[in-house]
């Protein structure tokens, strides 16, 4: 197109921004790149989000440097027993002469491996079988299915404690795959009903006619259109797997020399803490429970913000 004289050309590049002015011509700078990928600052954004974000980085970090945070060998005995809150025992001691601030750190560790370990696990069978039965509709979601049924109306909290009773190994490890085996029906259940609607998209539709696989259909086409789901549902697998286990052990069901806070909450119940006025002993314990609780409960607010653009906040 021709230009009059005396008129100068717009570029309207989206990578260049105007910058300064020279004879009357602005010269274009170049935009400055963004490091943060959108979904993080679509997170931080979120108030709650951020609240939760800033509280699970705390207990990452206790976890992380626990060595370096805690003044004492958690499984030291070397104290005298029984100490109320004291400058050398913040919280005090327990019966066996530990200390109960130390114990309450290396718990924090154990407390944050249990619910990653267990989510990735729960989450992992969730959506092998989910979104395979909601993608091979016909005899293989029938029988996928009503394993699922089966798995959602079995009391858990009592399957989990008879596993617990009856297993011969006790420990971390036996705690992570028994919470993996028994808390994935509810997910499973959810990614069928997400992947059926998913099924009979357009892009589905057109990979299936280039000839791709079915696990590639499933997993590189499928999955990633539901990330967010998926990210919810490991949350919540990862909160109930920390419950899980602090249940467990204050049942007297876990390993009762693995330093946790269920195992604080059931040596503390079992010492009567409260009798002897140790309130620390047992509040502490509950109380970063419940606060690492609600920190995944708070992410979970900034996750559907991300498949869900009328819940972001401004």
């Amino acid at each position: 197109m021709e230009m009059h004289q005396g008129q100068s050309a717009t570029y309207s590049d989206p990578s260049l921004v105007d910058g300064d002015l020279v004879d009357g011509a602005a010269i274009a700078q170049p935009r400055r790149r963004r490091w943060v990928p959108a979904s993080i600052g679509i997170l931080w954004q979120n108030r709650k989000c951020r609240i939760g974000l800033i509280m699970l980085a705390g207990f990452a970090l206790v976890a992380i440097f626990a060595p370096l945070i805690a003044p004492y060998d958690p499984k030291s005995t070397a104290y005298e027993s029984n100490l109320n809150p004291t400058r050398d025992h913040l919280l005090g001691t327990t019966t066996a002469g530990q200390d109960i601030f130390s114990q309450l750190i290396w718990g924090a560790r154990t407390s944050l491996i249990v619910g990653t370990l267990g989510g990735i696990l729960a989450t992992a069978i969730a959506l092998l079988i989910g979104m395979t039965a909601g993608y091979l509709q016909g005899v293989v979601d029938e029988v996928l299915s009503f394993f699922i049924n089966l798995a959602l109306v079995v009391p858990v909290l009592p399957l989990i404690g008879v596993i617990a009773a009856y297993s011969p190994v006790r420990g971390i490890g036996i705690v992570i795959i028994i919470i993996g085996i028994t808390g994935w029906a509810w997910g499973a259940r959810i990614k069928r009903a997400q992947i059926v609607t998913l099924r009979t998209r357009d892009y589905i539709t057109a990979a299936v006619f280039a000839g791709e696989s079915t696990p590639r259909i499933i997993f590189r086409e499928i999955m990633p259109n539901m990330l967010s789901l998926v990210v919810i549902g490991f949350i919540g697998a990862a909160a109930g797997a920390i419950g899980a286990e602090a249940g467990l052990a204050f049942l007297g069901l876990g390993d009762p020399t693995t330093v946790s806070w269920g195992t604080l909450l059931y040596w503390a119940n079992n010492s009567g803490a409260l009798l002897t006025g140790q309130w620390a002993w047992l509040l502490a314990p509950g109380l970063c429970l419940a606060l690492l609780m609600t920190s995944l409960t708070l992410i979970n607010f900034g996750v559907d913000a991300l498949s869900n653009p009328h819940l972001r906040e401004e």
